[in-house]
């Protein structure tokens, strides 16, 4: 049997810190053979629609994603082949026409909030951890992080905070918990957790180079 990349996957809700403990293992085995892949970069093309249907992208439900275009792009890393991953736009609210290319490597890190709603996707993952946050937590990280980073008011953050990121979250995020093989409780702050994904890690790669 031939060398396969390892593929982790970190799931959870908006703001529940998945992006801190996946950019937290990333960072300890930078160097090595590691790369990651967020779900965000896979929303779907919508330059096909007029600017005002695309306001009204609910990116919290799971056909906002291109799953398939993923799980292609997925298939090539596991085959060691190179990617051109899609880059996309949040202003104009479509894929850009920006690509970055990706280089395979022997671990896989996939982060987002809805990588375990997909069977396809849970069925390539070695490891699915599940960064669990107590709302409160969550709807304040998104808030800084729509305001300083997408240039959000503060009443359009909490109006789709209360209409559609909560409810989506009730309905598809927090149901993924049951396919998790380790939940993390606070995210980036559990140094603990993530030493022993650090570890658990470290030990897949030395199999596999006894392999």
């Amino acid at each position: 049997m031939g060398k396969k990349p390892i593929i982790i996957g970190v799931a959870g809700g908006s703001g529940s810190g998945k992006t801190s403990v996946t950019k937290a293992i990333y960072e300890h085995f930078k160097g090595h053979s590691i790369l990651m892949i967020e779900q965000d970069f896979y929303y779907k093309d919508q330059s096909h629609l007029p600017f005002e249907e695309r306001l009204n992208t609910n990116y919290d439900h799971p056909l906002a994603f291109d799953n398939d275009y993923l799980i292609e792009h997925i298939q090539q890393l596991l085959n060691y082949e190179p990617i051109d991953k899609p880059v996309y736009n949040y202003k104009l609210y479509t894929r850009s026409d920006e690509v970055v290319r990706v280089e395979p490597k022997d671990v896989i890190i996939l982060e987002g909030i809805l990588i375990l709603e997909d069977e396809r996707l849970r069925d390539l993952m070695d490891i699915k951890l599940y960064v669990d946050t107590d709302a409160d937590l969550r709807i304040i990280r998104r808030m800084l992080r729509d305001i300083k980073e997408r240039g959000r008011s503060i009443d359009s953050v909490i109006e789709q905070y209360v209409t559609v990121v909560r409810p989506m979250h009730n309905q598809f995020v927090e149901p993924t918990k049951r396919y998790a093989d380790i939940i993390i409780p606070e995210g980036g702050q559990n140094h603990v957790a993530i030493d022993l994904m650090v570890t658990k890690i470290q030990t897949i790669l030395e199999r596999k180079e006894i392999l």
